[in-house]
């Protein structure tokens, strides 16, 4: 497709050329400069889209947050959630953090394990970090849905 439209692009050219040798048309070099210039944004339209959104480390359009929070809040022992980030770390890598406050205390390496390949199979995020909380500091700090 991408040499395709580099030949497209070199006979559009070709033809601007012609056109203004045989009609004295001069107009037609920054025409057809234009053209070219909007079939290629056009065809990276979605390349420049997803990279600035990697850029701005934006929640990846595959991924509902709203789904992601229900299926960490639903998990046993979870009495609730807060600061809960998803971002892409690369073209295929997604990451996220969140606290998990669990009154009754760290339920194990095994818990993490099993929330992590869960959240791997069900969102295709496979960089998890959980903080475990069990709320008897007070409120943590970073609670606020405000918090980033």
């Amino acid at each position: 497709t991408h040499m395709a439209a580099d030949a497209l692009v070199s006979l559009g050219v070709v033809f601007a050329g012609l056109g203004m040798s045989l009609s004295g048309w001069l107009w037609l070099d920054p025409l057809v400069s234009l053209v070219i210039a909007g079939v290629i944004v056009w065809g990276t339209w979605g390349l420049l889209r997803g990279s600035l959104s990697l850029a701005l480390h934006a929640v990846p359009a595959s991924i509902e947050p709203a789904d992601v929070r229900r299926f960490l809040e639903a998990l046993p022992g979870v009495a609730e959630i807060h600061d809960l980030h998803i971002w892409p770390m690369s073209t295929t890598g997604i990451a996220l953090t969140c606290h998990l406050v669990m009154p009754s205390g760290h339920p194990g390496d095994a818990f993490l394990a099993r929330t992590a390949t869960a959240l791997k199979t069900a969102f295709d995020i496979g960089h998890t970090t959980l903080q475990i909380e069990t709320g008897d500091a007070g409120v943590c700090q970073l609670a606020a849905e405000s918090a980033v």
